[in-house]
C-alpha cells in the first residue's frame, strides 16, 4: 500500500473517531447555553439599574442614536437609488447576457441592502419594547 491510498479499516477507524468528537461538540454547545440562560438572569433582575442612555435629562444622546439611525438609512436609500439607475442605464449598452445577469444580480444586492437599512430600526424598536429593554423606552429607531 502506497502513502496515496488508504485501506477500508483505516477510514472506518477516522470515521468513528469523528462521532465522539461531534458528540463533545454538541454536548458542549448545549453546556454554553444553559450556564448563559443561568448567567443572564441576575442581569436581567437589575431592571433597577440606571440605563446612561436614558438617564440623560436633555436627551443628547438618544437625539445622537436617532439622527444616526436617520441619516443612515436616507443615504442608504439614496445609495439603492443611484446604484438602480446606474445598473439600468448600464444595462442598456451591455451586449452579452452574463454582463446582464450579473447587473441584474447587483440590484438585487442593493435593494437587499436597503430593505435591511428600513427593517432593523422599526424591527428593533417593536422588539425591543416587547422584551422590555430599556432603551427602547427612550430611543426611536424608526427612521421616517
Amino acid at each position: 500500500m502506497d502513502g496515496w491510498t488508504r485501506s477500508s479499516s483505516s477510514i472506518e477507524t477516522l470515521h468513528t473517531s469523528i462521532r465522539p468528537t461531534s458528540r463533545l461538540v454538541g454536548r458542549l454547545a448545549l453546556v454554553i447555553v444553559l450556564v448563559s440562560l443561568l448567567a443572564v438572569a441576575p442581569a436581567a433582575a437589575q431592571s433597577n439599574a440606571a440605563n446612561p442612555v436614558c438617564q440623560d435629562d436633555s436627551g443628547t444622546l438618544a437625539n445622537m442614536i436617532e439622527g444616526f439611525i436617520q441619516i443612515t438609512t436616507g443615504l442608504g436609500i439614496m445609495g439603492l437609488l443611484v446604484v438602480w439607475q446606474a445598473d439600468t442605464l448600464m444595462s442598456m449598452f451591455t451586449m452579452s447576457r452574463e454582463q446582464k445577469a450579473d447587473l441584474k444580480e447587483h440590484r438585487r444586492g442593493a435593494m437587499r441592502s436597503a430593505i435591511v437599512l428600513v427593517v432593523l430600526g422599526p424591527l428593533f424598536t417593536v422588539a425591543g419594547s416587547a422584551m422590555g429593554l430599556p432603551i427602547a423606552s427612550c430611543v426611536n429607531l424608526i427612521p421616517f
